[in-house]
């Protein structure tokens, strides 16, 4: 049994994280979060202690350990712009680190945290959970067992409809949350990477507060995507059977069929990084740099446009 700290309970992914901790058959000591709307922790681990403020956190893990308490893992569900900073403060108290992505915002924290993890001896761990998803390592296994060298053509499109909080939360400042593409679409760059290999082009047709939209060329794909939380963007379709959310993957005009299957990846997850075999910094070193680019190029009209992008 493995020994855990929480820092974000109170945040949107945290119950997928108490989950997997509980179904790996495992233990949270501890947990942080600033806001104290953590009741869902009675479903896992009621005896946890829970402490709103950094300090008394701190304070309580470097006791334990006095204490003879290890701390085995610290699991990072915080507003992205902090992560960095959270690793480092696992790795430091002699704890491996488990973190939501974006891993990290930009492509030289990956470098510094390189270093940390070499100096502390402890394993950064992310969760990249589509790469553990039945229909995406088919479509992975089919392209690296195809003999041609033409590119398949691809359109991603993922709607996921916000309310207006969303505008004043974290979530809503680039500088904190990086932006549309990297808060819901960082996971999709990865595995877009990670079945069609380095990216050869990017372009940006479209990036607004609340949509992004442009153009992927992969080693072995040409991908057209579109990313929005805006209500307005769903097909009529959808809106009118009243759903809020579209989520779409065509591969040479056929759909990927991958809505169900999410609900055991994080205990999936988590028991691939017990066992040592997590993904660590090199496996979001591509994903971090598209997301990056893509909040840093200039808007272009050529390329090919998504259907969406208007």
């Amino acid at each position: 049994m493995k020994n855990f700290a929480l820092l974000g309970a109170a945040g949107y992914i945290a119950p997928r994280h108490l989950k997997a901790i509980k179904e790996t058959n495992n233990t949270l000591i501890a947990a942080l979060d600033k806001f104290d709307s953590v009741g869902v922790m009675d479903s896992y681990f009621p005896n946890a202690d829970f402490f709103v403020e950094f300090e008394r956190f701190d304070r309580h893990i470097e006791k334990l350990k006095r204490n003879g308490t290890h701390l085995d893992y610290v699991s990072i569900c915080t507003p992205n712009y902090l992560h960095d900073s959270h690793i480092r403060m696992a790795l430091r108290r002699g704890a491996d680190a488990i973190c939501e992505k974006p891993l990290v915002l930009n492509p030289w924290n990956i470098d510094a945290l390189k270093d940390i993890e070499k100096e502390s001896g402890q394993k950064i761990n992310t969760i990249l959970q589509l790469r553990l998803h039945p229909s995406i390592i088919a479509l992975k296994n089919k392209v690296d067992a195809a003999s041609t060298n033409k590119k398949y053509d691809v359109d991603l499109t993922y709607i996921t409809s916000r309310g207006r909080w969303y505008d004043i939360s974290w979530k809503g400042d680039e500088s904190k949350s990086g932006g549309i593409a990297t808060n819901i679409g960082v996971h999709f760059y990865d595995m877009l990477s990670w079945i069609f290999g380095e990216v050869q082009e990017n372009i940006v047709h479209l990036r607004t507060k609340d949509k992004a939209s442009g153009y992927l060329e992969f080693e072995k794909a040409r991908v057209r995507w579109f990313l929005s939380i805006d209500e307005q963007s769903l097909p009529n379709s959808v809106r009118k059977k009243g759903q809020r959310t579209y989520r779409s993957i065509t591969v040479n005009g056929k759909e990927i069929e991958f809505s169900a299957g999410f609900t055991d990846l994080h205990n999936i997850s988590y028991t691939e990084i017990i066992k040592g075999n997590g993904f660590g910094l090199l496996d979001s070193e591509d994903s971090i740099k598209i997301v990056h680019d893509i909040r840093n190029l200039t808007i272009l009209k050529k390329g090919e446009k998504h259907p969406f992008c208007s």
